[in-house]
Formats: C-alpha cells, sequence, structure tokens
C-alpha cells in the first residue's frame, strides 16, 4: 500500500506556482504520515555538506585508510575543503539503497559540475580545482575539452538546457531557470507512478522550490547569486 491518501489530499504544485505549503507545515505532515525508512530519505534529501554525518566521513577518512574511497588522497590537496564535502556528500547520496535518492544526487551532481566547467572556461579558470564527483560527467568534464558541449554529447540528458542557463545574463532569472529544470526533472521522474514515495519526495523537493523563491526577493537573490560568481572566480564553490 503507497500513499494514496496523502497524494491525492496535497494541493497541485505548478512550476513557477506559488508554493501552496509553507515547508514546516508539510514537514510536519510527512513526520506524521511517511514510514520511518521514507523520512529517513526525507532527511537525507536535505542533507547539506556541513551534516555532521558528512564531517565525520571527513575526518574519518583523513585519520584513517580504513573506508576510505580510493579517490580520496587524488582529490584531497586538489579541492577546497567546502568542494570536498560536497563529493562527500554526492557520494554519499548516490550509494543509498533508494534509485530515486540516487538519481536525484547525480542529477544535480551533473548539473553543478556543467554549470562550474562553464563559468571556468568563460573566466580562464582551472576546471579540475571545481569539478566534484567520480562518475563518468565528472572525469570528462575535468579534461577541459575544447568542445562546446566539453565532448559530453550523447552522454548526459538535458545538457542542451544546462548549457543554456549560462547564457542567461540575469543571475535571479538563471537561477530560476535551473530550478525550472531541477521541477520538470522530478516530474519526468515520476510520470508514471502513482502514491509512491518517489512521489512524496518529488512533492517534497518541488514545494521546497516554490518555498525559496517566495522568500527570496530580486535584491537578495542577485547579491546571493553574484556573490556565488565571484567566489567560484576565487575557486571556491557554494553548496547552497
Amino acid at each position: 500500500m503507497g500513499y494514496e491518501c496523502l497524494l491525492t489530499g496535497l494541493p497541485e504544485l505548478v512550476s513557477g506556482g506559488s508554493a501552496p505549503m509553507t515547508d514546516e507545515a508539510l514537514q510536519t505532515l510527512l513526520s506524521e504520515t511517511l514510514k520511518e525508512k521514507d523520512l529517513e530519505e526525507l532527511k537525507l534529501l536535505n542533507m547539506r555538506s556541513d551534516d555532521p554525518i558528512i564531517l565525520a566521513l571527513c575526518a574519518q577518512y583523513d585519520d584513517t585508510i580504513i573506508g576510505q574511497p580510493s579517490w580520496w588522497e587524488d582529490v584531497r590537496e586538489q579541492l577546497s575543503e567546502e568542494d570536498l564535502r560536497t563529493q562527500v556528500l554526492y557520494e554519499y547520496g548516490r550509494t543509498h539503497g533508494c534509485r530515486f535518492v540516487r538519481e536525484w544526487f547525480g542529477f544535480n551532481q551533473d548539473v553543478n559540475n556543467v554549470l562550474a566547467a562553464a563559468i571556468c572556461r568563460k573566466h580562464g579558470l582551472d576546471v579540475r580545482k571545481v569539478i566534484v564527483g567520480t562518475n563518468e560527467v565528472a572525469q570528462i568534464l575535468r579534461k577541459g575539452l575544447p568542445q562546446k558541449d566539453f565532448g559530453l554529447g550523447g552522454i548526459l540528458d538535458n545538457l542542451q538546457e544546462i548549457l543554456a542557463l549560462v547564457d542567461i545574463a540575469n543571475l535571479m532569472e538563471r537561477e530560476k531557470s535551473l530550478d525550472a529544470l531541477r521541477f520538470m526533472w522530478l516530474e519526468d521522474k515520476t510520470r508514471f507512478i502513482n502514491f509512491s514515495t518517489e512521489n512524496v519526495l518529488a512533492y517534497w523537493l518541488q514545494n521546497k522550490m516554490l518555498n525559496r523563491w517566495a522568500v527570496l526577493t530580486v535584491e537578495e537573490g542577485e547579491k546571493v547569486f553574484r556573490e556565488m560568481v565571484a567566489d567560484m572566480k576565487k575557486g571556491v564553490r557554494l553548496d547552497a
């Protein structure tokens, strides 16, 4: 038995529209409704690179080779501390037992890496210092290939849509377009399944996106994203 009653009673979400529920209200509802294992998946989707679990893993990898991933020593001195934690976060999410969670982390890793590579190319920065992860897309991007598509043609879905974001001069609109891309990815992933955990998780993520824009003014958005670009130029990657 899935979550028929829960999902049937939730208001419809529309990309670019208003959030029908606050994050707190939806979180409370889901906390009272979801099974324990599904709540753990929800918690993981909300995890950030400064989460105690991620910090503990980084400390463990530094202290002992037991359980240390094969890539740790290669990137330990190459990435900033924040990027290093971000890579650990992505690897943690991409090895989760739930396929939806794995694919969500993988999708965001690929999107963020392509955008980082495009910014590095535009400003003449070393792409190897900002690309995180060990999958095929990350490995290709680190090569800094001269092709417009970075050599990812036929490998990464939504590549053209991601690259088109770089040409949006207004940083607020660029981030909104990025959320619209994420929103559509979630729609596609749950289009042919009904009343499942995946539907609930996708709804929660989409509602969270809509709430983010409800509280972010134009001035605040421009400031945040201009600071993001400035930090990228300095070799620092924000995880927000």
